[in-house]
Order: C-alpha cells, then structure tokens, then sequence
C-alpha cells in the first residue's frame, strides 16, 4: 500500500530531471570520486557556471516540499529509541525505523507492540531473524 502516490510521482519526475551532479576532474583523475564535492577555487571555471562544465547544486534542483522525509513507500520515517516512541505514530501516515543503538531484547519488544498497533516498521525483519538464528544456534549448542 502506497499512500502519498501523487507526491511521490512528482518526485520522482523531477527526480529523473535533475543532472547527476559530479565533483569537478572526477572524469580526469582515478584518486577523485564521483561522490559531489563544491567547487570553490577563484578562477574555478565550474564554480563560474562557464558553459561546457557540468551543473553545481542549486535550490531549483530540490524536490516537492511535501515529499521531503517520506520514505518511497510514502510513509513519513520516524526513529524509534523505545515503545514509547511508538505511542506517538500514526499508523496511517507514519512509519518506524528502530534506531541501530537499541538492543535486541528491546528490539523485540518494539516489534511486538508495532505489530499490535499495526504501525509499518522499515527494518523491524532484520530483529526477527536475528533472534531466530541466534535461538537456533543456542539450541544447538543445548542439544550438544
């Protein structure tokens, strides 16, 4: 179930829109990474917006205000430290993340209570077959 479609269709178009932007000489030298970087020398042709350069970042390039902190399913992360933090969601519109801080036996307890609330938890499965594997390999080491 998808909620928020037609925002996230708008993103999605401009996102198609928008160049891959590049840190400058990435294409020239194998010791720069693709990953941006501003450019920011003083007769830096880049920085000068020369035509033939690739794109800088601008505020033009963003998305729709509305789409910002939505996950693609369309819900809105949220990180959740305890149950608590679960309370406060609605199941509607919000979805959780458990933060990688919390322990397992916590873990457990805030997939629990987000199953009974029905509130969509984006790694809620990774707790799950932790506590499997580790419930099988303790009981392997009984049976030893």
């Amino acid at each position: 179930m998808v909620i928020n479609k037609e925002p996230l269709e708008q993103r999605k178009k401009i996102s198609d829109r928008r160049p891959k932007f590049k840190r400058q000489e990435s294409w020239r030298y194998d010791r720069l990474a693709v990953n941006w970087r501003k450019p920011d020398g003083i007769d830096n042709k880049m920085r000068k917006q020369f035509s033939g350069y690739p794109a800088i970042v601008k505020i033009g390039y963003g998305g729709p205000k509305v789409t910002r902190g939505l996950h693609p399913s369309g819900f809105v992360d949220n990180l959740v430290y305890n149950v608590n933090d679960l309370l406060i969601l609605d199941k509607n519109k919000d979805s959780a993340r458990i933060a990688h801080t919390v322990g397992n036996k916590k873990r457990l307890e805030i997939i629990a209570k987000a199953e009974s609330l029905g509130i969509k938890l984006l790694n809620g499965k990774n707790a799950q077959t932790k506590t499997t594997t580790s419930e099988i390999q303790t009981s392997d080491k009984k049976e030893q």
